[in-house]
């Protein structure tokens, strides 16, 4: 009898610390591959990848975009017609962030988080979030022309998405120039 009564005692107190748990282990995952974000952005058919090189202009303005030096020589994207498709990843607090973007007619079309590392932070990843980058485009200063509303607990996460968002506009700007 005292043997079921803890373990009954034990489901109830499993079920009561879930809520305070689950969060923080549900913003980590890979919620979609790349190669499936690229499949779905140009269903039905891919294009093959084009390559933008990183010349010392484009690094130089890379770094100011992110705030810290860029590394790799060259930066790989999907094209089609007036729509690009770029991976890039930026750390959050301390782990990288996976994003995918689509920019189409020199704005964003489409912001999705592939994949979040972090413990916290990880509501940039919801739809009601990265929705708010649609439509956004770069300004001279090369920052996003639009608002984007923060989250409590999700500041270097959301400054993170900010910073890859105007660089995946930035890169797709100069696509333009090497066509």
């Amino acid at each position: 009898m005292h043997r079921l009564n803890f373990k009954a005692l034990m489901l109830v107190g499993a079920m009561l610390l879930t809520p305070l748990v689950s969060p923080l282990v549900m913003a980590k995952g890979v919620y979609q591959s790349g190669p499936d974000f690229i499949a779905q952005t140009f269903a039905p058919e891919t294009p093959k990848p084009g390559v933008l090189w990183l010349t010392a202009e484009i690094r130089q303005q890379a770094q100011n975009i992110l705030d810290r030096p860029v590394a790799g020589l060259r930066v790989r994207y999907h094209m089609a017609g007036s729509k690009t498709a770029w991976i890039l990843e930026e750390i959050g607090k301390e782990m990288p962030i996976t994003i995918g973007i689509v920019i189409h007619q020199d704005k964003i079309e489409q912001i999705k988080i592939l994949a979040y590392r972090e413990s916290r932070g990880g509501e940039v990843r919801y739809p009601a979030y990265t929705a708010q980058y649609r439509g956004a485009s770069l300004t001279q200063d090369m920052k996003l022309n639009q608002n984007i509303d923060g989250i409590t607990g999700a500041t270097l996460s959301m400054w993170a998405v900010n910073k890859v968002a105007a660089l995946a506009l930035y890169y797709h700007s100069q696509t333009k120039k090497t066509d």
